[in-house]
């Protein structure tokens, strides 16, 4: 009876072998294993031994394609996978790893799933990952890696030091390109405040602006791995990249022609290659070529001063431009944001100015 059950189910299991692996589920897995984790204590240490191993995270559909083995069900410790990795078959841990509940389990995918293994272990693991969903890892005596399996994700686990370096030199890049962003967003103050906005300087800007965010963007996964050994470097990442967002996307709310979340969206999906290239900005703010009219609204100039957002829309609303907000009078501004706002903007524009 209980075979006909089973036999039941795993006639009614639409294989995952089409679905994909998000981000976010990609980054929780890192965390999972990440050096500090007992879990990875526990692969380390089973890679140490020299002997190869099979482990998966249990879910409903594993339960289907397991064949043979034996109970364990004791409470997970990194020494206990460490012993049950020198017999042969795999290893089924509870879902939140707090257990070990099989081992010496024979997993028995479909073998008309696609894998792209040569080695009978990995090919399980691939296949079953993408059959039941389940986190599974394979650990290769021969190749002395580790490799982890999800849906249709395969991600082999870097060393702690290779990722450290590969971080470091991440970091390294953009503390370069932060000084350059810098020094873009200076001349480009001056320019504004002198009322003498320059398309060419916010390309500039933009440019290095998304290269640090692109940049940050893929230093998610190295983080992920690292768990809280990458706590530091994490504190610099954020001193790098500090503000840098905000500026970014003020330059193209001045600058766009389009939608600001239009633009975002067409200067996302440039390659770093596709970036350096000023033309493809340019076609990200609608423009067909470097011409711009003789104003802009101010957006990233007015915003620093203690002006509220509906504040500063009113200014650009009724002034027309930056220029023609900052070099109002007192009277002008104070009929739209009040007396006391307009005194206080004026002599903040006029420190702006100064540190310009």
């Amino acid at each position: 009876m209980e075979q006909e059950i089973i036999k039941e189910i795993q006639e009614t299991i639409v294989p995952i072998d089409q679905q994909k692996a998000t981000e976010e589920e990609l980054l929780s897995l890192l965390k999972s294993v990440a050096p500090g984790t007992n879990l990875r204590a526990a692969l380390d240490g089973a890679l140490k031994t020299g002997k190869g191993a099979l482990i998966a995270l249990e879910n409903e559909r594993l339960l289907p394609i397991m064949d043979g083995g034996f109970r364990v069900n004791c409470r997970f410790t990194p020494q206990r996978l460490i012993e049950l990795t020198k017999m042969d078959g795999a290893i089924i841990l509870a879902k939140d790893v707090k257990k070990i509940n099989y081992a010496n389990v024979l997993l028995t995918p479909d073998s008309k799933i696609r894998s792209i293994e040569t080695g009978t272990r990995h090919k399980a693991a691939e296949r079953t990952a993408k059959q039941t969903g389940a986190m599974v890892i394979a650990i290769s005596e021969r190749k002395n890696e580790i490799t982890l399996y999800y849906k249709n994700l395969r991600y082999p686990l870097k060393g702690t030091d290779e990722i450290r370096r590969k971080v470091n030199e991440h970091l390294q890049l953009l503390e370069k390109q932060r000084e350059l962003f810098d020094k873009f967003i200076e001349k480009l103050n001056r320019l504004e405040l002198r009322n003498y906005p320059s398309l060419h300087q916010a390309i500039q800007v933009v440019q290095k602006g998304r290269f640090i965010q692109k940049t940050a963007e893929e230093l998610k996964k190295p983080f992920a791995e690292l768990g809280n050994e990458g706590t530091l470097m994490k504190t610099r990442l954020k001193e790098v990249t500090a503000g840098v967002d905000k500026e970014t996307s003020l330059v193209i709310k001045d600058y766009t022609k389009l939608d600001v979340k239009k633009s975002k969206v067409l200067l996302e999906s440039l390659s770093y290659e596709e970036l350096l290239d000023g033309d493809n900005v340019l076609k990200s703010l609608a423009y067909e070529k470097a011409a711009l009219e003789s104003y802009i609204k101010g957006w990233r100039i007015l915003s620093k001063s203690s002006l509220t957002e509906p504040e500063i829309a009113i200014l650009i609303k009724e002034m027309g431009s930056l220029g023609g907000a900052i070099h109002s009078n007192i009277k002008s501004c104070s009929v739209l944001i009040g007396e006391e706002k307009a005194k206080t903007f004026k002599e903040e524009i006029e420190r702006i100015k100064l540190n310009a």
